[in-house]
């Protein structure tokens, strides 16, 4: 059993450019967001820079790797403008994300295993030139080894079925979906493969995923978004991290 290092919190800032980019201008600012959630103890900030510009855009991208001192985890398509992107920027970390111009959010992992040669040839040039590659993938064995072969150094677990069953009330479902993502992580770990998970994660899901020992990262966005609208967004991450940090005793 590995041991039980500090949980790292990436804070995702998407959506304060959905509510910016709701009415046009340049507020809400989500450098702002992004250097607020430094402060208040964030390990990293996500950003994810899709194909049609629905939120975060390229100027984000510019301001946010000249403002942040904490790494940058760049999300993206496995596009060829995506790679062009990441490549001039070098962010610490390019997650690689499944994205559906008519979907509202990331609805499932990426399909690796159909496509190991194409995103294996996608990846090399951006680990070349020093970025940790992750792959946003469904806590499934044969992705999770699709991942590892293709040299991908990071799995991020899509957490969204347990989330969602646990808010529709499926605790049967939820008890499933957890014990599957705990059997996935320790498969992942055991390749070498560093263990990440994401995807709806709530103050009222979050704990049983922290207490994960092989997950080292949570990645939680739009519902801190929301309850900053209620408490402030140093607070809502604070409470998020002390659940973490119980979760992880």
């Amino acid at each position: 059993m590995p041991q039980l290092d500090k949980l790292r919190l990436g804070v995702n800032i998407d959506h304060v450019a959905t509510v910016r980019n709701a009415r046009g201008g340049d507020y809400p600012d989500p450098l702002r967001a992004a250097k607020l959630a430094e402060d208040a103890g964030a390990d990293g900030i996500t950003a994810h820079l899709r194909e049609d510009r629905r939120h975060i855009s390229d100027a984000d991208i510019d301001g946010l790797m000249d403002v942040l001192t904490v790494p940058l985890n760049f999300e993206m398509a496995a596009t060829d403008e995506m790679q062009r992107i990441a490549l001039r920027h070098r962010p610490h970390a390019v997650c690689i994300v499944p994205e559906k111009r008519e979907e509202k959010t990331t609805e499932g992992g990426l399909e690796v295993a159909r496509e190991e040669n194409r995103l294996a040839h996608f990846i090399a040039p951006l680990r070349e030139a020093g970025c940790r590659v992750s792959i946003f993938i469904a806590a499934d064995q044969r992705q999770i080894e699709a991942a590892h072969r293709i040299g991908a150094q990071v799995i991020e677990l899509h957490t969204g079925a347990y989330c969602d069953a646990h808010a529709e009330g499926r605790m049967d479902d939820c008890t499933t979906e957890l014990e599957r993502m705990r059997e996935m992580s320790t498969l992942a770990h055991s390749l070498g493969l560093e263990v990440h998970a994401g995807h709806g994660l709530t103050y009222d899901t979050v704990k049983p995923v922290a207490a994960f020992p092989e997950v080292m990262e949570l990645n939680i966005g739009h519902f801190l978004i929301g309850e900053a609208i209620f408490r402030g967004l140093t607070p809502a991450i604070a409470e998020m991290r002390r659940l973490m940090d119980e979760a992880r005793k």
